[in-house]
């Protein structure tokens, strides 16, 4: 049995240095999945060390589709045979399989992919992807162990989410632009690696439009080539380290993550008092010598307050004069990590109520989404486990404040997530060390 890695983190004082952040696992492994529709080679750049690069690309080659990993680049071009099926042994490890869907009607006219995992976070169901299929002309059987798929030809379709899903409106992208006809989504999602994907889309040949109000139109082609793109910078890496730079009383400079990626949480911080230096080379936050202020913040789909950035954020309200609030609107059980911090001393209370904004879908469920920080917290080091990629960075900056020695188990989760963590946190100054 291999034992498996864990860090440990002593208190150092604060943060202080650069980091570079690369485009986000979001973005790239999405980026090769809509790869395999090209005739020719596609090459992305800018790509980060993450695991789910790795998970990603074993399912390609699994699939047929040649890929080629060089430090910072992929290239990807599909091989002399598509395989319709992705292995049962990829069951569960992330929510890849539920996207290759559309490619693989495509190119084989059929497809199974196991069941999807990820973190666990709340419920993600994969409805919205089957029925857009369906409406698409796709048969498709959803069964205990994955989903099976058969079309000769995909259609365009009239589709209206009934919520603006990421992965739905990924799904319906990668599968309308080699449908016959014309695709109208309604309610589609507009996150910046939405757009970005549309793009990398368009430069492969296809035809789409994003259109005012959350809608998007498709007009399949008959063929897609090659193309290549520089991702962009990594928004949920970038707001982290800012975090982290605020919560230690430090100054982290954050390179590579556009602006206009940050906004809402740029302001979101200056109300709590950060103060920000700004410029084409990278962004810096830092804290007022009296603290940072309480806040009330409520998550919500682009342009609103990310849902990624409330667990750095929970953290750094543990760290701030008062009371503060946080109301999770888009995934009912994303307060997951709260045990872990309030093992480290966090003074946290959870509730199903709908608080610190309107009430939301969640608020006639028992989904605890609300919650209370009293700050300033003092935080002691303690021995805790991670259940997934967000809380695992907050936990790395509830133990970089703590007042002793914490261990961290499970680190695996934000290695997956995050390009190189711990070397970027040895970098900044944290006393870090990995043992097993």
């Amino acid at each position: 049995m291999i034992q498996e890695e864990v860090w440990l983190i002593e208190p150092s004082g604060p943060l202080i240095g650069d980091v570079e952040v690369r485009g986000s696992k979001n973005a790239v492994s999405k980026h090769m999945v809509a790869a395999m529709l090209g005739s020719g080679e596609s090459c992305i750049h800018n790509v980060p060390e993450v695991g789910e690069v790795g998970i990603t690309a074993a399912m390609l080659e699994a699939l047929g589709i040649d890929v080629e990993i060089s430090r910072n680049e992929i290239r990807i071009a599909q091989g002399p045979e598509i395989r319709p099926r992705v292995p049962d042994a990829f069951t569960g490890l992330n929510r890849i399989p539920i996207l290759m869907l559309g490619p693989l009607l495509h190119l084989a006219g059929e497809a199974f992919v196991p069941l999807v995992g990820g973190d666990p976070i709340g419920r993600r169901p994969v409805n919205f992807h089957v029925e857009a299929l369906r409406a698409m002309g796709a048969e498709v059987q959803v069964g205990d162990t994955g989903i099976h798929a058969k079309a000769k030809r995909l259609n365009g379709a009239r589709l209206e989410l009934a919520y603006p899903s990421v992965g739905a409106t990924e799904t319906i992208l990668m599968s309308a632009v080699l449908a016959e006809g014309k695709t109208v989504v309604k309610n589609a999602a507009m996150e910046p690696e939405v757009v970005e994907l549309a793009l990398f889309l368009q430069r492969m040949g296809a035809r789409i439009e994003l259109s005012p109000d959350r809608r998007i139109v498709i007009e399949g082609v008959e063929r897609l080539h090659g193309a290549s793109i520089w991702l962009a910078g990594d928004r949920i890496e970038a707001f982290s380290y800012l975090a982290a730079g605020l919560v230690t009383g430090g100054e982290v400079r954050v390179h590579g993550c556009p602006q206009d990626r940050l906004v809402t949480a740029i302001t979101t911080l200056a109300r709590m008092g950060a103060q920000f230096a700004i410029n084409d080379e990278y962004l810096c936050a830092t804290a007022p010598p009296e603290g940072l202020r309480a806040a009330a913040v409520q998550t919500d789909t682009h342009p609103g307050f990310m849902t990624d950035w409330q667990t750095p954020l929970m953290v750094l309200f543990t760290q701030s004069q008062g009371m503060s609030v946080l109301h999770e609107t888009v995934f009912e059980n994303r307060l997951v990590y709260v045990p872990a911090l309030q093992k480290m001393g966090c003074e946290i209370e959870v509730f199903d109520q709908c608080l610190g904004g309107p009430a939301c879908r969640y608020h006639d469920t028992n989904a605890k989404h609300s919650a209370v920080v009293r700050g300033v917290s003092r935080l002691k080091g303690a021995d805790v486990t991670l259940p997934d990629i967000r809380a695992g960075f907050s936990a790395v900056l509830a133990a970089a404040v703590a007042d002793d020695v914490s261990t961290l188990r499970g680190v695996h989760h934000i290695e997956r997530g995050y390009h190189r963590p711990f070397e970027q946190f040895a970098s900044l100054g944290l006393n870090i060390r990995r043992e097993q």
